[in-house]
């Protein structure tokens, strides 16, 4: 039984002084495999560093973070391009809209967002959406991209059925992580009808904890958690639940 960790920032100051013990923890427990999603240049560097370590476990998407868009997502653009011309990724990621923390910039992150699936068809990768606050506004970018062959996973989801279904119907998958055990969430609920092959795990480490550790900092190893949450509301076993969610992952990315 192995996991993949399809949504982690292992590289991020959260980790920098013990980044090599939380993998190795991660290893033990059976998460073979993580996918580290690009933020913006100041961390890149260290993503791809830290990746080099573990070339057999770690992989990288590369992309601007909608909370990176800024007066200089032009150059910011310019440095994905950049690394995508002399690095192989899996995907373009993570990249979307966010229009919780500050509306300044929302023509600009849609403008980003377009370019950078635009680059995702170009270079025949699939991407992974980061939306918060915007999830119906992100759906409508995808769908006509989605329909000249783009796919990928909507991170973090935690909305309605309603809006699984939309996200299925684009051909994207789920990525579940620790709000699925938040019990006042509706995430559980959300999820009991919808197939095993829709969803993918998460874990967004350090971000959104798995109870009994919300509150503290989140790790790759906390990806059982997670699944163990999955199987019990899908009255399967934790090994069908690693099984598929993991060949889902690795279709998804080229594995």
């Amino acid at each position: 039984m192995f996991f993949i960790d399809t949504h982690s920032h292992l590289y991020v100051e959260q980790f920098s002084n013990d980044y090599n013990t939380v993998i190795a923890k991660a290893l033990e427990e059976g998460v073979e495999k993580i996918i580290f999603p690009g933020i913006d240049s100041t961390t890149h560097i260290d993503m791809l560093r830290i990746a080099n370590e573990y070339q057999n476990n770690i992989y990288c998407m590369m992309g601007l973070h909608p909370c990176s868009v800024h007066d200089n997502y032009i150059q910011e653009l310019d440095v994905v391009e950049k690394y995508l011309q002399h690095q192989k990724f899996v995907a373009i990621g993570e990249i979307g809209l966010d229009f919780y923390w500050d509306k300044t910039f929302v023509k600009q992150q849609l403008e980003v967002f377009n370019h950078q699936m635009e680059l995702a068809l170009q270079y025949k990768l699939p991407i992974n959406i980061h939306t918060r606050n915007a999830t119906q506004e992100t759906i409508e970018a995808v769908k006509p991209f989605a329909k000249r062959g783009l796919t990928g996973i909507f991170h973090c989801f935690g909305g309605s059925y309603e809006t699984a279904k939309q996200i299925i119907n684009l051909n994207f998958k789920l990525g579940i992580g620790g709000v699925l055990t938040y019990p006042k969430a509706g995430l559980q609920e959300t999820l009991k009808p919808i197939g095993l092959e829709h969803i993918v795990l998460e874990t967004d480490a350090p971000y959104l904890t798995p109870v009994p550790f919300r509150g503290k900092r989140n790790e790759s190893s906390y990806i059982k958690i997670i699944a163990q949450k999955l199987a019990d509301i899908k009255e399967e076993s934790i090994e069908e639940i690693a099984y598929v969610t993991s060949e889902n992952a690795k279709k998804i990315y080229s594995l």
